[in-house]
């Protein structure tokens, strides 16, 4: 086995005999640099004198005349037993100099439309995970109970004697033994007909969201997207060029009729038909075939965006909307992040026929292809039955910890905040129901709660403009174990006078 490269090797440090400086003092002068540009930090470990010696081809006693020269400066610190390291308190490190080690940078000349990413970013709420004694925000799922000893062990088998079209990769859709599987499941799971070269792998909705961009829109082209809505579509979609047409939700999902009065022309429609996020309604069918038809019609496209039809827990699974599309009009988007562990980062994006060959050009050029670590243990876990197992498991999970919610709630808000029951999802909306709690507006409601160590997100933030905001207060339960119910909403009620 080759001997492993040391921090010579990494720092690049070039000792020449030919230079007139004694080569001890190259080494110094080079360490020493080093160190105060920041290459070798403060408590780093060097290595043994002799194994240095070795990877620059010098004698031992050229790097031990440099290292007691740094040593006798301050540079560095003998560890009796343990080492040589980088000292702590460096004598030509300026108090100026140290300021300027933390000083945040001036920001860099950006793109114009670089701000619509970044308004996208600042108007979500994403939660401190530390704060989850008790946290309530939406978004998150208890990863706690995956199989992990059974997830090593699959990708310990795709690992241990790897074809060459895993290691090789190469094409842009992704793994074809996964798509196969994912095709499967959603023929069962969702009703939807579709082929392997139909199914995309991607990192998840925006990634989605944005190769639908680049393929089907033009600079200007309108969009239709949910108010309120998840903040994170519609940036991608405004940094792509799109012009965004905000089209309000009812209790019967978007309101299409609303959407053909503001932008009958509109090239794409971004919806979550099974659960709207953030309200968790459920579009009705005659919403559903007016939007197709609307789709026909115009020439447009819709985008489906089904991020967690999987956890429902009464009723019959809705069908998607795909499912009832005769034209090829949907492109329907789905995640595994959700499903499994967020850091999987693996989504996919089923195209329509005619598109398909041409979403996974754009993906080669734009991605070349997604990354195959996970991909080939990911099948398995599809075929061998062990995803839908977990699925169940979540689900009476999630179940329970609605119910739980809904029990905290009724006993300490004493009805100035109404949670009712969802048959779907991974949070619920509070409704703001006393008066003085509206005046003070959902945003500040938030806030006071989160000066009592508790999360929640005020509903508002993700609405648009100032007239007609909705407001309210969501509650994540996924994520929040068991006995944390009773004590969240409890400090609830006591930040809020309730």
């Amino acid at each position: 086995m080759a001997r492993p490269a040391g921090i010579g090797s990494l720092l690049d440090i070039a000792i020449d005999e030919r230079v007139g400086a004694p080569l001890f003092h190259q080494l110094y002068a080079q360490l020493r640099q080093a160190i105060l540009s920041g290459r070798l930090r403060r408590g780093e470990k060097l290595p043994a004198s002799r194994t240095l010696a070795q990877e620059l081809g010098i004698s031992r006693n050229t790097v031990l005349g440099a290292f007691e020269q740094l040593l006798s400066e301050g540079y560095l610190v003998m560890r009796g037993g343990s080492g040589t390291y980088v000292a702590g308190d460096l004598p030509d490190l300026r108090p100026e100099q140290a300021r300027a080690e933390s000083a945040v940078a001036p920001p860099p000349e950006l793109a114009r439309r670089s701000a619509i990413l970044l308004a996208g970013q600042r108007t979500r709420v994403p939660p401190a995970r530390s704060t989850l004694a008790p946290c309530f925000a939406p978004g998150f799922i208890d990863s706690s109970d995956f199989p992990y000893p059974l997830w090593s062990r699959l990708l310990a088998k795709s690992w241990r004697q790897p074809s060459r079209a895993i290691v090789d990769g190469g094409d842009p859709g992704g793994y074809p033994p996964l798509r196969q599987a994912i095709a499967d499941y959603l023929r069962q799971a969702r009703g939807i007909d579709c082929a392997p070269d139909d199914v995309l792998i991607v990192s998840g909705i925006r990634q989605a969201v944005d190769l639908t961009c680049r393929l089907l829109l033009d600079s200007g082209d309108k969009v239709w997207v949910e108010r309120p809505g998840f903040p994170g579509i519609g940036a991608a979609i405004a940094a792509s060029g799109g012009s965004l047409v905000h089209v309000s939700v009812d209790e019967e999902g978007l309101d299409v009729a609303e959407g053909l009065r503001r932008a009958p022309k509109a090239r794409l429609a971004c919806v979550a038909p099974s659960h709207q996020y953030p309200l968790g309604v459920v579009m009705s069918l005659q919403r559903r075939l007016s939007l197709l038809a609307w789709a026909r019609a115009a020439k447009a496209w819709v985008l489906e965006d089904d991020y967690d039809s999987e956890f429902r827990y009464a009723g019959r699974p809705l069908a998607a909307l795909r499912s009832l599309d005769g034209d090829g009009r949907v492109i329907y988007v789905g995640t595994l992040s959700k499903l499994l562990f967020p850091s999987l980062r693996i989504g996919y994006l089923v195209a329509p026929r005619a598109l398909a060959a041409a979403f996974r050009s754009a993906r080669a050029v734009v991605d070349d292809q997604p990354a195959m670590a996970t991909q080939p243990a990911l099948a398995e876990f599809f075929t061998s039955g062990h995803l839908a197992a977990h699925v169940r498991r979540m689900r009476q999970t999630y179940a329970r910890r609605q119910q739980l919610l809904l029990q905290a709630a009724e006993r300490h808000f004493g009805g100035k905040i109404v949670l009712s029951p969802d048959a779907a999802g991974l949070h619920l909306v509070g409704r703001l129901a006393d008066p003085a709690l509206r005046r003070q507006g959902d945003a500040k409601v938030a806030e006071k709660i989160a000066a009592a160590g508790v999360t929640v997100s005020p509903l508002s933030a993700y609405d648009v403009g100032e007239a007609g905001k909705r407001d309210g207060l969501m509650f994540g339960y996924a994520a929040v174990p068991d006995g944390k119910f009773q004590p969240g909403a409890r400090a609830i009620a006591a930040a809020l006078g309730l």
